[in-house]
């Protein structure tokens, strides 16, 4: 190993008109004898709505060794995952769509009202953002696949303000997920601003990484020549992120048909907007923009179709489907779907190298819903996994069923420790959860 007596600093950043750009975890960040250095830890929250079909999802024994059919696509990652049976929402019952996706990180009980009083807890993604998140660009990315634009009552007397955001920085205070890639990059890479400037901008730049190709071929001739290949593969990483933007931009402006629900630049396809969220999700991370992410695939009470893969009835009714077969192995295909896309991420998170492991080594993401059994609005036996944490001490391919029903506060609490953020309770926890490190 090349040892340097002056190291790049971790936090460097190429400018250029109106463009930044975070580098990768390079080794030439790396001072002379500081191989023990901590590796930084990022926390990663995936929420999937209205619960599953807890028949297809529930492993078998204490291992992932045979999957179920829901979980069959995390096969190749599966020494990355844990799963975990018998954790409860207590404080969202009475059970509904708005506390289940407001219990999920908060673990905490949604004040009943249609207005603007509303009142929840601070999230767990939040409680980290301001401990670990405080040395990046972002302290933490909200990201959602819904435009959220929905207000008022949405749920049984409970303000559209509950299932709209998984996120709270405090009780009363909300953070607003975004949906929409272009605007996700330009906030990640761009010069900020509000939307609509941010929008203005995208006529004067073709490209960040045109606004840094100066300073970036300064950089790479100071590197060694491993280092310089792992910043070849972050930017044709950022590369092609920016063209499945420009190329979804592209074909809504060539539709002639009107699209009053999609902006410009998200893609027309589910599939290809989740993929590019969640490449979103790794860019930001491998730059160390921010270490703190929270993701709703869907939002709870959601009418959308997925005839890709052969479910043409809407969400939301298939979760309604009152023990008919037919309408819960079609929600099974669902919640299939979801986790395959998940799968995915966890796969690139593996595959890209960062310090001394991989990207997922030096994460740990958690993904699950706020329902159990969706038919029942039950918020018990949550289908929830666990993924990644290595530098955390977290272990996978493991079942961890519980004997009794435990909050997933206790996960959240769990959580925090392995990311160095210690506290004794989190809401309505009453323990930490020992055996994901056993």
């Amino acid at each position: 190993m090349f040892i340097t007596k002056k190291a790049l600093p971790r936090r460097t950043v190429l400018r250029g008109l109106g463009a930044s750009l975070a580098l990768p975890m390079l080794d030439a960040m790396t001072p002379a004898m500081a191989a023990t250095a901590k590796p930084i830890q990022r926390l990663g929250f995936v929420f999937m709505p209205m619960g599953a079909d807890l028949s297809r999802w529930v492993p078998k024994g204490k291992t992932l060794d045979e999957l179920p059919p829901i979980l069959k696509s995390l096969e190749p990652i599966r020494n990355k995952v844990n799963a975990l049976s018998n954790l409860e929402l207590r404080n969202a019952y009475p059970g509904s769509h708005a506390t289940s996706n407001a219990a999920f990180l908060s673990a905490a009980r949604a004040k009943l009202t249609e207005s603007s009083d509303y009142y929840l807890g601070t999230t767990v993604d939040q409680i980290a953002a301001k401990e670990i998140g405080q040395a990046t660009q972002l302290p933490s990315l909200e990201m959602a696949m819904d435009m959220m634009e929905v207000v008022g009552q949405c749920d049984n007397g409970y303000a559209c303000v509950y299932q709209n955001n998984l996120s709270w920085s405090t009780p009363t205070t909300p953070l607003p997920a975004e949906a929409h890639p272009r605007l996700i990059f330009e906030n990640l890479f761009g010069a900020g601003g509000s939307k609509v400037e941010r929008q203005a901008a995208l006529k004067k730049r073709s490209s960040v990484l045109d606004f840094v190709r100066e300073d970036m071929a300064s950089l790479k001739r100071g590197l060694g020549p491993t280092d310089r290949a792992k910043v070849d593969g972050y930017l044709d990483t950022v590369r092609e992120v920016e063209r499945r933007i420009q190329k979804a931009e592209a074909d809504v402006k060539e539709n002639p048909l009107p699209d009053l629900d999609r902006p410009v630049g998200v893609p027309a396809a589910y599939a290809d907007h989740a993929r590019l969220m969640f490449d979103l999700q790794l860019l930001a991370l491998q730059g160390d923009v921010t270490r703190v992410i929270t993701f709703q695939l869907a939002r709870e009470t959601s009418n959308r179709t997925y005839p890709e893969i052969g479910v043409s009835d809407p969400h939301h009714p298939l979760s309604h489907h009152g023990n008919n077969p037919d309408k819960i192995a079609r929600m099974a295909k669902i919640n299939a779907y979801h986790v395959s896309l998940f799968a995915e991420h966890l796969e690139n998170l593996a595959a890209t190298p960062d310090g001394d492991g991989s990207l997922l080594d030096h994460s740990l993401y958690l993904y699950g819903s706020g329902m159990g059994n969706p038919n029942k609005h039950d918020h018990s036996n949550l289908p929830i996994l666990v993924a990644g944490g290595g530098s955390a001490g977290i272990k996978g391919n493991r079942h961890i069923q519980f004997d009794k029903v435990t909050p997933l506060a206790n996960l959240h609490l769990t959580l925090l420790d392995r990311v160095g953020v210690h506290m004794e309770k989190f809401a309505d926890s009453n323990g930490l959860i020992e055996e994901l490190a056993i």
